[in-house]
């Protein structure tokens, strides 16, 4: 199943390498001219992302130990079992590959850095990408879809940095996270005395969002009972603070979020249909981190360098090794636990 350049000698092997591109080398140790160690030191200098396999009929301790000082990846004695050798020689290769993989991988990061906090050249975030760049230009209502730790808060950021608002202020909000008698009060404001303990009026998150955006973190949560006053904002442009007869005009672009199904709450009447459709007029949905393949060593990569400036740590890049754990795994928190993983590692 692979393809083999044969030779003859150490030399022809050297003069070979410089003609063709090949993943894995595999020598005998014993040959006329230079020896398999001397071919081995000589391909770890030159061609260092090159996995090199000795083969010897010499299996001593101190034959080995030379071979893996010489930097060969594997040391195999013979009679050679041609299962095993190409088990090596598959696994050399993939080595060979991955080391490959995150060098790009940091080319890339390096190159993104124009997107803000968002990592990724996967063709699903392409897409994101796109969206992005053809709503940021518009004040469209923007709803970003899911699993929790994708990122949905690094979009509705990035959006309102790139639209014409950026100057203005970007406030947010996670709606699962306060109480459902406080978050009227939070979203819209209060008058002094509209309830125990409002000693003082008090600006909504929509006032204090005016000229900017309003990001609603898990719309999904908001309870139905506050929702047609949120449809009565957006559509009127104005809110009314509890507790006063006054309505306040407003200026926001509003961006919410949500790791629900909307569509099933809607058909289960746990979510408003006419405010659904309200807020998912631009629909961006965030893939989870396990469809996003080599994304995660790019991410891994930008995220170890940004926590080896924290801690003060010469840490300077992913081993083969600790990449191809972090691609096999199913990553269930996405984005947010590959963060954690990294910061504690």
């Amino acid at each position: 199943g692979f393809t083999v350049v044969p030779l003859s000698s150490g030399t022809e092997a050297l003069t070979a390498l410089t003609e063709h591109d090949v993943d894995v080398v595999v020598t005998d140790l014993n040959m006329k001219g230079i020896t398999g160690l001397e071919l081995c030191q000589r391909i770890v200098a030159d061609r260092p992302d090159i996995p090199v396999i000795v083969l010897t009929a010499f299996g001593s301790f101190e034959t080995a130990v030379g071979a893996i000082r010489a930097g060969a990846y594997d040391f195999i004695t013979k009679p050679v079992k041609i299962d095993a050798l190409a088990i090596a020689i598959r696994r050399a290769a993939e080595k060979r590959q991955l080391r490959g993989e995150v060098k790009r991988l940091r080319e890339v990061v390096a190159s993104t850095r124009g997107r803000g906090d968002l990592i990724g050249a996967s063709p699903s975030m392409q897409q994101v990408y796109q969206l992005i760049e053809q709503v940021s230009a518009t004040d469209a209502t923007v709803l970003i879809t899911g699993e929790s730790g994708t990122g949905k808060e690094v979009v509705a950021r990035e959006i309102h940095k790139r639209s014409r608002r950026k100057d203005g202020p970007f406030v947010a909000i996670n709606c699962a996270a306060v109480p459902e008698a406080l978050l009227e009060s939070e979203l819209f404001g209060h008058a002094k005395g509209a309830f125990t303990d409002a000693k003082a009026s008090r600006q909504g998150l929509f006032q204090q969002a005016h000229g900017g955006t309003l990001f609603l973190d898990e719309i999904g949560e908001m309870a139905l009972a506050l929702q047609p006053k949120l449809l009565r904002a957006l559509q009127e442009r104005k809110v009314r603070p509890v507790g006063s007869e006054n309505e306040v005009t407003i200026d926001v672009r509003l961006v919410t979020a949500t790791n629900r199904d909307l569509d099933e709450m809607v058909e289960a009447k746990a979510f408003r249909e006419d405010l659904y459709y309200r807020i998912n007029v631009i629909h961006i949905p965030l893939p989870p981190l396990r469809a996003r393949g080599g994304d995660v060593l790019m991410l891994a990569q930008h995220m170890l360098r940004q926590y080896a400036a924290v801690f003060e740590k010469k840490v300077v890049g992913l081993s083969p090794a600790a990449a191809e754990r972090l691609m096999a795994y199913e990553w269930p928190g996405n984005v947010r636990e590959l963060g954690n993983c990294l910061e504690r590692a």
